[in-house]
């Protein structure tokens, strides 16, 4: 195990072991509600309610943003304790709006969290007139308290109906969607590149039917801060993972990386560097129903603009020279 100082700002990254901590959350605060129901404040809880369901359809109609959550100073220890940076490759115009692929998943997603739901690396300066949105998991949108939580750091749902709205309403939108979702995840061991591209091909339809241009991204060290244990897929511990995904949409993954005393093995990550490169745009015409023809094309591009993007800064941010980008 690599032997790093203990952290010092361990609680604000506690927080971020989600999505697990927000299936906790869903259990805590689900019953609370319904207790609540039952005493002497039950006009809390039910005002709540009225609004959780009078609010249903925001999250799929641009969310509710807040500059204050999004510049909260716990994002800047997280974003020191790594630390984690973002790298401009081309300025992105206010009057285009933008797909932009997420690569790669990781366990927790650190890179995409902090460049694109905070203002911890000063997005908004380095991309003035742009308005980022990072897409996750639909039901995390109808846990209470969560849901606004979310919202308010800019996270959408990666609904199709949520990423239409945001495509179609204004410019200078710009939507993230982690493409390898959360079957990559498994992937994420350190020293490894790889990617489940090779057939997920809906973001590259949804861009061409908005004409919204295509950005892919690359997070070096994002899969580097955490061990994974992985199993046999014939194993019972895999199909427990199977089926968890299942039922709740992403994996159990069994991974450790710092404990609180020295020396220890629990769940902070390492703090190893994270950098987030933001390629340059390919512009994407406008087609309401673009054949597969024209989808495979513009997806080949894409991937060619990827392992370019990952080639051109690989030995500069941490990778080998021969440490090679896979799609699966």
């Amino acid at each position: 195990m690599p032997c790093f100082k203990q952290p010092k700002h361990f609680q604000s990254l506690i927080l971020l072991h989600w999505p697990l901590s927000y299936l906790a959350l869903f259990w805590i605060v689900q019953p609370l509600f319904i207790y609540l129901l039952f005493t002497s404040l039950w006009p809390l809880p039910a005002l709540y309610f009225v609004w959780f369901f009078l609010d249903w359809k925001t999250p799929e109609q641009g969310g509710r943003r807040s500059t204050w959550v999004r510049n909260w100073y716990v994002w800047t220890q997280i974003r020191d304790y790594f630390p984690i940076t973002i790298l401009k490759t081309k300025d992105l115009s206010p009057e285009h709006n933008y797909l932009m692929g997420v690569h790669p998943h990781g366990l927790l997603t650190f890179g995409a969290f902090c460049n694109f739901c905070t203002e911890a690396t000063g997005f908004s300066k380095i991309f003035p007139g742009i308005t980022p949105h990072l897409a996750t998991l639909s039901w995390f949108f109808k846990i209470p308290l969560i849901r606004d939580y979310l919202m308010a750091k800019g996270v959408c749902s990666v609904s199709q109906p949520a990423i239409d709205y945001l495509l179609s309403h204004g410019t200078g939108n710009l939507v993230g969607i982690v493409v390898g979702g959360v079957g990559e995840a498994l992937q994420s061991v350190p020293n490894t590149t790889t990617l489940i591209l090779q057939k997920r091909k809906g973001f590259v339809r949804t861009a061409l039917q908005h004409g919204a241009h295509l950005i892919p991204t690359f997070t070096f060290g994002e899969t580097e801060v955490y061990e994974q244990v992985l199993y046999d897929k014939d194993s019972w511990m895999y199909k427990f993972q199977s089926c968890f995904r299942r039922l709740f949409g992403f994996y159990c993954c069994v991974f450790y990386g710092l404990g609180f005393s020295r020396g220890s093995t629990g769940l902070l990550p390492y703090p190893l560097p994270i950098t987030t490169v933001v390629g340059e745009p390919l512009p994407v015409p406008k087609i309401e129903k673009p054949s597969q023809e024209v989808v495979d094309k513009f997806h080949t591009l894409y991937m060619e603009a990827l392992h370019k993007l990952f080639d051109q800064h690989k030995t500069l941010l941490g990778s080998s020279k021969t440490q090679k980008l896979l799609f699966l």
